[in-house]
């Protein structure tokens, strides 16, 4: 259920009550729905204080003896709000009053009397050791209205391009940290009673309860509106019962189609070109391998776009469904009540699919119906986990063993990592040390100059670092892909087929750089090399 689906709900409910108190206390209900947004409340006969304190509006006011009609929300019997009413300004004995909801009263008075906007001082993430940003942002957060609180932390959140939002219960305070750019960051803690109140928004907009003792999960559409332009966010809602209280992770997907480009990932051409053609292929599959956080979902969704024509019938399995992609038949599979990948895998190759994505290849009966549907004229794309493409093809035949079929249904094996990109106004170059020099060559000695991009390791090469800025404070902005590829040609076949005996991970991964590729490493490196990211971060990532 949406926010607005949510609201209207909410507004039936009150409305419903609301009928019945009227009954009550011998008042006619009044359903403003229909005019309120249109009708013209009297002014000068209540004044606006009076129209707060006492939760009464004057609608109309008629000529001779038809009488003043307001609208209150009051508990008290009709007689006490008809002799209230006569105090006021020439209102007389003729007065007629109407029982309406809180929420019909909130409407109006959002509408006559709106309360002045309130501005508060955007998120900053502290720097380690920085304890008084954390006070101030921590002063801010829990000086936003109790209404705003929620919507606050999810635009900041979104403002500062986070990727999750962690609510956690320490011994004596809720610690609020977000991930930027891959990496968690304390932004604030938060007070007892503005937690009940972010946990009792969370569980009425995502579905879950704050009184559960197991974990459970949830989503929320969210629209954000800046700078003139809107976009939607998907949050993942995942809440665990720990030691102190209820803990929440939010995950925020910005989902925006367009996005969802190839061209738009940061790849090499080379890269880019050897997706494209091994996508174009009518049948096969290509498998991502990484960890969570990695950006597989990411580039899995832009191969679908790019494949998204109207002559294709397109089925995703997933579990759960991070992106919704117009023109695809998106499947969930709630592998946590009883589903499985395998048996969705078989129920949509009957639909007839020319693509299939499967979230995640889990076990061997997914993997073995995925690599049949690959060489029965689909085109298969997956996730699977492993540090590497070489370690995924090892793993792979530890799975399923040595198959002669799998050596001609993978065409390609694709292992990602994000790395944080160096923000480039403020980013310097230095000199590494002999060690640094040393080690950068032995990873990159079979390297082919060609793809050095005019590097050249045996002179005085330089490396880059970050440098804080007031736009970049940790002298990052954004991620850079790097990204293994390895395509599967007759060496490789070799031994998915069982022909070479050895079959282990430092085998699968020397074939594959003779046979041209460039391993996780050997990418980070070069990035670092051309001043898109440092060392450090490829060392942290892989």
């Amino acid at each position: 259920m949406n926010e607005e689906q949510v609201r209207l709900k909410r507004r039936e409910n009150d409305e419903a009550a609301t009928e019945k108190r009227a009954q009550i206390l011998g008042l006619p209900y009044l359903d403003t729905r229909d005019f309120e947004d249109s009708i013209d409340l009297v002014w000068g006969v209540v004044d606006v204080d009076e129209m707060h304190k006492a939760r009464l509006l004057p609608l109309q006011k008629g000529d001779g003896e038809i009488p003043y009609q307001f609208m209150a929300t009051s508990e008290t019997p009709k007689s006490a709000i008809e002799e209230k009413i006569k105090h006021y300004k020439d209102v007389g004995d003729l007065v007629q009053v109407f029982l309406i909801s809180v929420s019909a009263y909130n409407v109006f008075m959002l509408r006559y009397d709106p309360p002045p906007e309130a501005h508060y001082e955007d998120i900053k993430i502290a720097k380690e050791g920085d304890s008084a940003t954390l006070v101030e942002v921590s002063r801010t957060l829990n000086a936003v209205a109790p209404d705003k609180v929620f919507d606050f932390l999810i635009d900041q959140a979104d403002k500062l391009a986070a990727s999750d939002i962690h609510v956690e219960n320490l011994r004596d305070v809720i610690r609020i940290r977000m991930r930027v750019d891959g990496i968690l960051h304390p932004v604030a803690n938060l007070e007892r009673d503005r937690y009940r109140i972010l946990m009792g928004d969370l569980s009425s907009r995502a579905g879950v309860s704050i009184a559960a003792n197991t974990p459970q999960s949830g989503h929320i559409h969210k629209d954000i509106t800046r700078d003139g332009a809107t976009h939607l966010l998907n949050i993942r809602i995942e809440t665990v019962p720990t030691l102190y209280g209820q803990d929440a992770v939010m995950r925020l997907f910005n989902f925006d189609e367009s996005m969802l480009n190839l061209d738009l990932l940061g790849l090499m051409d080379d890269e880019i070109g050897n997706i494209r053609e091994i996508v174009s292929h009518p049948r096969g599959m290509a498998l991502m391998v990484g960890p969570t956080g990695s950006g597989k979902s990411t580039t899995l969704y832009s191969m679908l776009n790019a494949l998204n024509q109207t002559d294709k019938k397109i089925i995703t399995l997933e579990d759960p469904i991070e992106y919704g992609i117009t023109g695809i038949s998106q499947i969930p599979i709630r592998t946590n009540k009883g589903g499985s990948f395998a048996d969705g895998l078989r129920s949509v190759l009957r639909l007839d699919p020319d693509v299939v994505m499967v979230g995640e290849i889990r076990d061997q009966d997914t993997a073995r119906t995925a690599i049949q549907a690959s060489i029965t004229g689909h085109l298969v794309l997956s996730s699977f986990h492993a540090n590497s493409t070489s370690a995924a093809f090892a793993r792979m035949i530890d799975l399923i063993g040595v198959n002669p079929i799998f050596s001609t249904a993978i065409r390609m094996m694709i292992a990602q990592r994000l790395a944080r990109r160096l923000d480039d106004e403020s980013k310097e170059e230095y000199e590494p040390d002999e060690a640094t020099r040393s080690w950068v060559r032995d990873v990159m000695e079979d390297v082919p100059s060609e793809k050095m991009d005019g590097i050249d390791l045996h002179g005085n090469f330089k490396l880059w670092k970050p440098v804080s800025s007031e736009k970049s404070p940790f002298g990052y902005k954004g991620r850079v892909v790097v990204m293994e590829q390895l395509i599967v040609q007759e060496n490789i076949q070799k031994f998915l087929r069982g022909d070479v005996m050895d079959v282990n991970t430092e085998a699968i991964e020397k074939q594959a750089k003779k046979d041209g590729m460039l391993t996780l490493t050997q990418k980070g490196v070069l990035a670092s090399l051309r001043g898109q990211t440092t060392l450090d971060e490829v060392n942290r990532i892989i």
